[in-house]
């Protein structure tokens, strides 16, 4: 049998829950199935725009095995958001987005070992569920970890993809060690910004790049000082810092149009990380001559295939969490867009997909009800 929480609800002020004894006379005449408020997104047409956000009511089935179902308080919008809504057809509609969260734990499954009612948590999600942008959220605790007591919900939202991307990125695949000198291409982004922060955390030679002002700005709040224009050339770039080649490139963006660079720039055996999809085909044999490896991140990996160590997510967030509470990360928290509704959702999706966000976009809280 699952485990609830009745004893808070009607108790969430703004989020509308409905009385005890509502919640306990669904439960028991209609089973543990609950309604929650949700942004949905729908496939409409072939063309433009194909897809549609709306605000609706949904069923959340009751947590099984090794979920717990999480109250959403605050959500953040990644590129993944935009990619999945673009490549949407009429056989994936309707869909509830949302990757980013951070909430409040109301009910666990049976098998569930490492959390208890009331627990404030975060997570990325995983790509074959239902997402974030729903009141109620069903999510494998193998994926889920305490977040920091020090944000609130909504600098605490903007954070989980990114680390666990710029984590298993430098330290999975890359192998970052303090004797490392690692150029980040796109470092003022959302993994970016993690990515500089964690290399310079254990002891890296950390180079980023950033191609306005004010991205430049907010890299040297984070504590990066030697920054590159990746509008320049990136070889005659480090070359007027009197550096001959990096150790390590983390190659976050615009991925074909730097490659060629980033495969000059890196020294022999040097190792390359890539999370993006280039925008035309990339010619791997530049790489060949130095021995350069080259490593692909995929945060839905380890949720996607369920692999053996799909915990080590959980253990990385309560890692980072760690981080953030002694003050070693900061959070990438830059705009709160208001509450979680599909008109606010539209907005961030439009932001994000300019490509020209600094940080990340949050949405925290949910309308307030009407009737």
């Amino acid at each position: 049998m699952p485990r609830y929480d009745w004893s808070t609800a009607g108790s969430d002020a703004g989020l509308g829950w409905p009385s005890l004894r509502a919640f306990r006379s669904n439960f028991w005449h209609c089973g543990p199935v609950r309604s929650a408020r949700a942004v949905q997104c729908d496939f409409v047409s072939d063309q433009i725009p194909t897809t549609v956000l709306s605000d609706v009511v949904v069923e959340v089935p009751e947590p099984r095995s090794r979920d717990i179902l999480v109250q959403v308080e605050a959500v953040s919008v990644n590129p993944i958001d935009t990619k999945v809504r673009r490549r949407m057809t009429v056989a994936d509609s309707p869909r509830v987005l949302g990757w980013d969260a951070a909430g409040v734990v109301r009910a666990l499954g049976s098998d569930v070992q490492s959390f208890e009612i009331g627990d404030r948590v975060w997570y990325a999600g995983a790509l074959t569920r239902p997402g974030s942008n729903c009141e109620l959220q069903l999510v494998d605790e193998r994926i889920v970890a305490r977040r920091p007591a020090s944000l609130n919900p909504a600098e605490a939202a903007a954070l989980p993809l990114t680390s666990l991307t710029a984590w298993e990125l430098l330290f999975d695949r890359l192998e970052v060690n303090p004797s490392a000198r690692i150029l980040v291409v796109g470092a003022a982004g959302g993994v970016g910004s993690i990515a500089v922060q964690l290399a310079d955390y254990v002891g890296a030679a950390v180079i980023g790049t950033a191609s306005r002002a004010e991205t430049n700005q907010w890299l040297n709040s984070l504590g990066i000082t030697t920054v590159l224009n990746h509008s320049r050339s990136l070889e005659e770039e480090l070359s007027a810092l009197n550096v001959s080649g990096v150790s390590h490139v983390a190659l976050l963006t615009q991925s074909a149009m730097h490659f060629a660079a980033v495969a000059a720039i890196l020294a022999p055996q040097g190792k390359l990380g890539m999370i993006d999809d280039p925008a035309e085909p990339i010619d791997i044999t530049l790489l060949k001559g130095k021995s350069i490896s080259l490593h692909w991140e995929s945060m839905f990996t380890r949720s996607l295939y369920e692999t053996s160590d799909m915990t080590r997510q959980h253990d990385i967030l309560n890692q980072i969490a760690d981080l953030v509470d002694e003050g070693s990360i900061t959070s990438t928290f830059n705009h709160d867009l208001g509450v979680i509704c599909a008109e606010n959702l539209e907005q961030a999706h439009e932001l994000v997909a300019s490509q020209r966000t600094i940080g990340k976009i949050v949405l925290s809280g949910w309308p307030e009800k009407t009737n």
